[in-house]
């Protein structure tokens, strides 16, 4: 008997004191499946989020210039309230496709994505491909160099704009990049109207979520290649800032 009590004791103490492996706690993605646009005032302002995460995912061989990050860490940091800004690189292998569809990246993400709203981190993920859009219309050189498909997700086309790139000696990779990259953060900020309300009426009638104003980065031309590429010569290479409306709009919204 006095075994086995000193048995139950043994056994009654660990119950109360020895560790134990947790389980983990799953990662709650459900503020990262919004729509685009959903998190302006997030991404904008410090209310919610002091501190931002950046995920770049990118296929063996497609990651991104260290000029064109650069310049997209400086537009956040001009608009964004942010304390601190940090990047993470995943290199991915190809998903062997010549294009995909939003669906498919949108898959590829919730496969590969590890950064997302933590505290007071917001996480954003960014996917540069090794394949073309499959809405690029070749036949109309139409080609999409970017998109936001959520509200803290973007896919870029590395492949498309390197094609683009390299078809002329006025433009680099780097600034092709750059300013997909920032006219693409334009619509993670709200812009056009998908988020960040318009304070005065600036809308393409002609291009859902883009601007009208001439010269300004949320004009529809800019994602796309030949657009890109007329207005990015116009500006000597240079990325084009956002208009006087686009501007007004970000500042009602919580943004620099």
């Amino acid at each position: 008997m006095r075994k086995i009590s000193l048995l139950l004791l043994f056994a009654f103490l660990c119950t109360l004191g020895c560790s134990r492996d947790e389980a983990p706690k799953p990662i709650d993605r459900t503020a990262n499946l919004k729509s685009p646009g959903a998190s302006a005032n997030d991404i904008l302002s410090d209310s919610k989020f002091k501190n931002m995460a950046i995920e770049i995912a990118y296929v063996s061989g497609f990651a991104p210039t260290e000029t064109a990050v650069s310049e997209f860490i400086a537009l956040l940091n001009q608009h964004a309230h942010k304390d601190n800004i940090s990047i993470t690189y995943k290199e991915l292998a190809s998903p062997n496709k010549d294009s995909l569809s939003i669906a498919e990246i949108s898959d590829l993400e919730t496969k590969n994505r590890t950064v997302y709203n933590n505290g007071d981190s917001l996480g954003l993920y960014i996917y540069f491909s090794d394949a073309s859009s499959d809405s690029d219309k070749l036949e109309e050189n139409m080609v999409t160099l970017g998109a936001v498909y959520r509200n803290t997700s973007m896919v870029i086309y590395e492949a498309t704009i390197r094609k683009l790139a390299s078809k002329s000696i006025l433009i680099s990779i780097d600034e092709v990049e750059a300013a997909t990259l920032s006219h693409e953060a334009g619509h993670l900020f709200g812009l056009v109207n998908i988020g960040s309300p318009s304070v005065n009426d600036h809308h393409d009638p002609d291009a859902e979520s883009h601007c009208n104003i001439p010269g300004c980065l949320m004009r529809a031309e800019l994602q796309f290649g030949g657009g890109m590429a007329k207005m990015l010569t116009a500006k000597n290479g240079r990325t084009p800032g956002f208009g006087v409306e686009c501007m007004r709009d970000l500042g009602a919204n919580g943004g620099r």
